[in-house]
C-alpha cells in the first residue's frame, strides 16, 4: 500500500514538471518569441507573494506556497487563454486537483488540496496575496515583453486593474514608470561594497 501511495506522489512530481514545458498561452498569441513556462510565472508569483504579504502583514511563506500551487492544475487543462474560456466548459480547479491527489497519503493530500481551496476561496490575507501576485507577476512580464517590442497593454490594463492590496497597486504603479532593468543600471553604476 505505501509503495502504490508512493508512486502516486512521484507521478504527482513528474507532472508538475509539464509545468517547465509549457507555455503561457497569452504571450504566444501575442507573438512573443520564446515565452515563459506556467513554471516560469509561478516561481515568480511565490516570490511576489511573499513580498505582499510581508508588506501587508500577512504569512510571507504561506502566500508563497499558495501562489506556488495556484497553476498546478494546468498540467491537465494547459493555460487556456481568456477568449478559449468563452467557448469552453472547464472542470474547476478543484476537480482537477483532486484527481491529481488522489491515492496519495491523507496528509499529502489535504495539503496540495487545502492549498487550491484556500487560493480559490480568497478567503484568507495569504489567498488574496496570492491572487495579487498571480496578476502583479503578469503585468511585470508584460512590462518586460513591452521593453522588448511586443504590444502588451492589453494584459497591462487587465492587471493593474484586478490588483486588490495597496501594496500590490503601490508596486504596479511603481512599475509603470520604471524600466525593468533600471535596477541592473543602478547596481553597474553603485560604488561596490567595502
Amino acid at each position: 500500500m505505501e509503495e502504490q501511495t508512493d508512486l502516486r506522489t512521484l507521478d504527482y512530481l513528474y507532472e508538475a514538471g509539464l509545468l517547465k514545458r509549457y507555455k503561457r498561452t497569452g504571450w504566444v498569441i501575442v507573438g512573443v518569441p520564446a515565452p515563459e513556462s506556467i513554471a516560469d510565472h509561478s516561481h515568480r508569483a511565490a516570490l511576489v507573494a511573499a513580498v505582499i504579504a510581508e508588506l501587508e502583514g500577512a504569512n510571507p511563506e504561506r502566500a508563497a506556497f499558495l501562489a506556488l500551487f495556484h497553476d498546478t492544475q494546468e498540467t491537465r487543462l494547459t493555460d487556456i487563454p481568456y477568449i478559449g474560456k468563452r467557448y469552453l466548459k472547464a472542470s474547476q480547479n478543484s476537480e482537477v486537483t483532486a484527481d491529481q491527489t488522489a491515492g496519495m497519503s491523507q496528509g499529502l493530500a489535504r495539503l496540495i488540496v487545502g492549498a487550491e481551496t484556500e487560493y480559490e476561496a480568497r478567503e484568507s490575507a495569504e489567498a488574496r496575496c496570492a491572487k495579487d501576485a498571480d496578476k502583479l507577476e503578469c503585468l511585470l512580464q508584460a512590462l518586460e515583453y513591452r521593453e522588448q517590442g511586443t504590444d502588451t497593454q492589453a494584459w497591462i490594463d487587465t492587471s493593474l486593474a484586478s490588483l486588490r492590496t495597496d501594496s500590490a497597486q503601490r508596486l504596479a504603479k511603481l512599475a509603470l514608470d520604471r524600466s525593468p532593468l533600471a535596477w541592473m543600471h543602478e547596481a553597474r553604476d553603485s560604488k561596490p561594497p567595502k
